[in-house]
């Protein structure tokens, strides 16, 4: 009998080792607000993408571990108008759904129109222009098909717009009709508050409803979506409530584990669930990686975990249990290989040899016409500098790729020469209007420098300078900025692979959330200005590289 023990256990080691795994996130850097439905074999996420363009990003995967982003599904000005809107507004927390051959996504746009509903028949596009549903007030709009009926479910002011403490928010909802694209009926109240009014729970929000074996079962987030995150669920019997919070809430948090454990992954929540042909349950959901305390650069970003069903309630983590770094695949028999390019130590390289934009950039707001182009010199990404600046709300010339791992560098060959000691072109890290560096070349008493600039604070417009270093004549210019968590390191070079320091030890605090506010991480961004001077100046940019480096991915 001992001896069957020790082969079993050594069977099962091997089994473990041999075994298919995955890396959490599965979407690294800065995509937040994860929502999820399946097709089929097929399954499509989306997430926030705030006041960039384009806007909500589609991604898909055939096994939940290696995803490819297959479009945007806000790519055009007349569906998306991001004028005056700060980093962190625009759009808010999207959900798609499939319903008899139609995708659904159900979004905010805040501070514009509020809420609304685009449709595609196929996911990659393209998607219809957005149609406005005024009664829907409130943020985190979804769709939901239950009982072959539809109903729209959000987060919205507290009732009677009497809110009886900071951050007392409500779950509503109404039935929609999806022929005729609006709600009907009377508006209903789902939950008051939170899991328990008593205790005056904050900011319940993101609300997905579903029906499993007779239960209609309501998700959401609660706590804020900062450090004390965490996700809850409620039940009913009927799809219009009333709802019981369940008594073990939540379902999903890291807030009572101790800050200083190793690679933490903190501030979960905000999930959405999907079945799998085999009958499994997973939920996508945002969480965070700080490199110390609640310190992080690469924003909120998607992860992927098991849901295990329990005396008819979902639960996902308990107890203190941590959200694994790697787990086994979900689907063994249809994934041959894990290769996921927006997971783990992400890489990524751009030569500019096609006429279109990688769907990983963004431009920050709506871009404008004849900034950016991939074919006025073959090869190479031509980018107008304008008189606009990353501090004013506008559109300046910004081509941003995220920032996907806490260390990790971007580089890119720039061919420019500035007229005037306004005109400056190279690579941000940019987290916010007020929250960047500015790695570029300029110009200093006639001659070209390399300089590395500090964002202005906030109500000023002189920027600081860092550091400066005279150049050579050549209008070739390399220059890489890399990610060591909690600092940065600025590099430039004349000629290939010869690399010099311009600074290090630069304060990576000052791009994290926790000191710049605001719900996004930091980008990496090809970008020129000629603060406010009239200017034809353009800058040549050969290549971009990006290469993440975080230790929990190596092997």
């Amino acid at each position: 009998m001992k001896k069957f023990f020790v082969v079993a256990s050594l069977a099962m080691a091997m089994f473990f080792a041999n075994a298919q795994t995955f890396n959490n996130p599965i979407l690294a850097g800065f995509y937040p607000d994860p929502s999820i439905c399946r097709v089929g074999n097929d399954y499509y996420v989306t997430t926030s993408t705030f006041a960039y363009f384009p806007g909500l990003p589609i991604f898909h995967s055939t096994d939940l571990v290696n995803w490819k982003q297959i479009g945007n599904a806000m790519d055009r000005e007349e569906q998306l108008d991001q004028t005056n809107a700060g980093v962190s507004r625009g759009l808010f927390a999207p959900t798609i759904r499939y319903h008899k051959g139609t995708f659904y996504i159900l979004c905010t746009l805040i501070d514009k129109k509020g809420n609304f509903i685009i449709t595609a028949k196929d996911p990659k596009g393209p998607w219809s222009n957005p149609i406005w549903l005024p009664e829907v007030r409130g943020i985190d709009p979804s769709i939901d098909f239950v009982d072959d009926k539809a109903y729209v479910v959000y987060n919205n002011d507290a009732p009677d717009n009497k809110p009886l403490y900071n951050g007392h928010r409500t779950i509503r909802m109404y039935e929609f009709d999806i022929d005729a694209m609006k709600v009907v009926g009377e508006e209903i109240l789902l939950v008051n508050g939170g899991t328990d009014l008593s205790k005056k729970p904050i900011w319940i929000e993101a609300p997905h409803i579903f029906k499993k074996d007779d239960w209609y079962y309501l998700i959401c987030a609660e706590g804020g979506t900062g450090y004390n995150h965490t996700e809850v669920v409620f039940r009913s019997k009927s799809v219009k409530g009333p709802y019981v919070s369940y008594e073990k809430n939540p379902i999903l948090t890291q807030k009572h584990l101790d800050k200083k454990r190793p690679n933490p992954i903190t501030t979960t929540g905000h999930a959405d669930f999907v079945e799998t042909p085999d009958g499994k349950w997973w939920a996508v959901f945002l969480a965070c990686r700080p490199y110390d305390d609640d310190f992080y650069t690469t924003g909120r970003e998607t992860f992927l975990l098991p849901v295990e069903w329990k005396d008819g309630w979902p639960h996902i983590l308990e107890g203190d249990a941590t959200v694994p770094y790697t787990l086994p695949v979900p689907l063994p028999a249809l994934t041959k290989k894990v290769n996921n390019p927006f997971g783990g130590n992400v890489t990524f390289r751009d030569d500019f040899k096609t006429d279109k934009f990688d769907f990983r950039y963004l431009f920050l707001r709506n871009p404008e016409k004849d900034v950016y182009s991939l074919t006025a010199k073959k090869g190479f990404l031509q980018l107008a500098l304008r008189p606009q600046t990353a501090t004013e709300r506008k559109s300046p010339s910004f081509l941003g790729y995220r920032q996907n791992n806490l260390k990790g560098y971007a580089a890119t060959c720039m061919n420019f020469t500035p007229a005037s000691e306004k005109e400056k072109a190279g690579m941000l890290i940019f987290q916010s209007e007020n929250f960047y560096y500015f790695l570029c070349k300029s110009v200093e008493n006639g001659s070209p420098v390399v300089q590395l600039i500090k964002s202005p604070a906030r109500g000023k417009t002189d920027m600081e300078v860092l550091a400066s270093q005279k150049l050579n004549s050549s209008k070739e210019l390399f220059l890489k900025i890399e990610a060591r968590a909690d600092t940065y390191a600025f590099f430039y070079a004349e000629k290939k692979n010869d690399w010099k320091l311009l600074k290090e030890g630069v304060d990576g605090s000052f791009l994290t959330t926790k000191v710049a506010g605001g719900f996004v991480g930091s980008l990496f961004a090809l970008y020129g200005t000629s603060n406010g001077a009239p200017t034809s100046s353009v800058a040549l940019y050969d290549w971009f590289e990006y290469k993440g480096n975080d230790d929990a991915f190596k092997k």
